[in-house]
């Protein structure tokens, strides 16, 4: 397998889960059946990744993906052997992201961001202009209209931002924004864009798949 040993100054890293039936998109099960959910995560995590592919084209970045589910090798052989992935371990999900930056910042990158794969306007324009911004500002984050955040991007570890959020609701990117303004870090916004989680939400997807 590849390993992530040259991190450059710019870093991303999906966040995603393996489609295994039945233990993904479980909220959009009731719509779709557990092989149909499962199969909404396979595809919505190859459309994420071509974006990044289409980003690393403009600008010298790096990136992996750190995955819950599965294995390494179920990993690979779904995705294929050419990129780096990485296990996303125990915890909550604050948790986890703070141990994919952590390791990040560690090995060099001094801009990190961390994506999910619910979002299908996710693009390398939205990309590139969060780590545009990140040179500047010390956070970065793309509000989702759920309440939430699709993207959420430091140019330094930042732990307290990952404790005692609410994962899941619509109180994520509030509680978010409250720590990182009562820590005065510096923030900016990227556009806002829709999740894909619930039944009512799959037109989004299927909209964006038509065009």
């Amino acid at each position: 397998m590849v390993k992530l040993t040259d991190i450059l100054k710019e870093h991303l890293i999906i966040f995603t889960r393996y489609p295994e039936p039945g233990k993904t998109k479980t909220r959009l099960i009731p719509a779709l059946g557990d092989v149909g959910a499962a199969n909404l995560q396979r595809q919505m995590t190859e459309h994420t990744i071509l974006q990044v592919q289409e980003l690393q084209k403009r600008r010298g970045i790096s990136w992996e993906v750190r995955f819950a589910g599965g294995n390494e090798q179920l990993m690979a052989d779904w995705l294929g052997c050419d990129l780096v992935y990485c296990t996303q371990g125990e915890g909550d999900l604050g948790a986890r992201m703070v141990r994919s930056l952590a390791d990040a910042f560690a090995s060099g990158a001094v801009q990190v961001m961390i994506i999910g794969i619910d979002c299908p306007g996710i693009n390398a324009d939205v990309l590139s202009e969060g780590f545009d911004q990140l040179h500047t500002h010390d956070l970065t984050l793309g509000p989702a209209i759920d309440g939430g955040y699709y993207l959420i991007g430091l140019s330094r570890l930042i732990p307290e931002l990952f404790v005692n959020i609410d994962w899941g609701t619509s109180r994520v990117l509030r509680q978010s924004v409250d720590i990182a303004e009562t820590l005065k870090i510096s923030l900016r916004y990227l556009t806002i864009l829709p999740d894909v989680d619930l039944p009512e939400d799959l037109p989004i997807w299927e909209h964006m798949i038509q065009h």
